[in-house]
């Protein structure tokens, strides 16, 4: 068996382009039939890194961050839901969502790797924040998460105050945004090539096709 073909995800939980490009990759992945072949790691990014505990209304944050009028976010919230309805994920936009702090769910990936659920962990928290309008800073937001993927939630939980494993989330952080990594998803292919942006199924295939070629090879 040639090595498998190593995929870094650099994307943020309340990123919902992100959400979007992971089930558009996980679709390419599997009509390929190639899940024996991937191995993914998620790696972290804020988009907003001093957002305050309270959060911020999702609509005054957009406006404040892009410039962007009500009608655009709508229309964009829109074509977001309709993305995602197509790959089977629901986003429910609603007039008081929050944007929120995702720093401490950050660390809890951290800690969910080691253990094989990275990415149970990582859908169930966007699934919390898209899907079920919770807020992903909360801690027993983040306990309930932890539980509903098998994770030992106390014990994860702690983490949070350990100031190695938040000094090794913020170092990480470095590592993309000095690569050059200014937006999200960017998807890294063997630490090679990325590909930034939801791209359509297709070009995943094509770029898995390629990629997973060229491991045999090796």
């Amino acid at each position: 068996m040639a090595n498998k073909l190593k995929i870094d995800i650099v994307s943020d939980v309340v990123c919902p382009w992100c959400t979007i490009g992971y089930k558009r990759l996980e679709k390419a992945i599997s009509e390929l039939g190639i899940e024996d072949q991937i191995d993914i790691e998620w790696q972290p990014f804020e988009l907003n890194p001093n957002m305050p505990a309270e959060g911020q209304n999702v609509i005054e944050h957009i406006t404040e961050k892009y410039g962007s009028t009500l009608d655009q976010q709508r229309a964009s919230q829109q074509h977001m839901a309709d993305a995602g309805e197509e790959l089977g994920f629901k986003f429910d936009y609603f007039d008081e969502m929050r944007m929120v702090n995702t720093f401490d769910a950050h660390i809890l990936l951290e800690y969910a790797k080691d253990f094989g659920k990275q990415t149970e962990l990582k859908m169930a928290f966007t699934k919390a924040f898209f899907s079920d309008r919770k807020d992903v800073s909360k801690k027993d937001v983040l306990k309930e998460t932890l539980l509903s993927v098998g994770l030992n939630a106390d014990e994860a939980l702690a983490k949070l105050d350990s100031e190695d494993a938040r000094l090794e989330v913020r170092e990480k952080q470095d590592y993309w945004k000095n690569l050059g990594v200014n937006s999200v998803p960017t998807i890294v292919f063997n630490r090679k090539s990325a590909v930034t942006g939801a791209q359509p199924v297709d070009t995943f295939k094509q770029v898995l096709t390629e990629l997973i070629a060229e491991q045999k090879s090796i």
